[in-house]
């Protein structure tokens, strides 16, 4: 059974930085894909940041603020957020496409979520 546990979420101050990290335990054989999705209230999910095989791709409101970053060793990927802004309020979800075995397909699986505030 595959787990993705994120941590790192919290209540900062306009232009004060977070650190966010999902861990991916369990029955894996490989992972391609991994990024954080984030979802406001009254808003539709969408994709943060994303990493896959050395390419990177950003959301263009993040662009220059947020770095994802990725440890294949530890199954885990992280988001480093500065200059953080009060519409970066949201609930941000860990991403993972993950392949159990050799020949099996590859899933999407997501993290519960954790909860990110800016306000002063």
């Amino acid at each position: 059974q595959v787990q993705l546990v994120e941590s790192g979420g919290g209540l900062v101050q306009p232009g004060g930085s977070l650190r966010l990290s999902c861990s991916v335990s369990g029955s894996i054989f490989s992972i391609n894909d991994m990024g954080w999705y984030r979802q406001a209230p009254g808003k539709e999910r969408e994709l943060v940041a994303s990493t896959s095989s050395g390419s990177i791709n950003y959301t263009d409101s993040v662009k220059g603020r947020f770095t994802i970053s990725r440890d294949n060793a530890k199954n885990t990927v992280y988001l480093q957020m500065n200059s953080l802004k009060p519409e970066d309020t949201a609930v941000y979800y860990c991403h993972a496409e993950i392949r159990a075995t050799r020949t099996s397909y590859l899933v999407d699986y997501w993290g519960p979520g954790t909860q990110v505030t800016v306000s002063s």
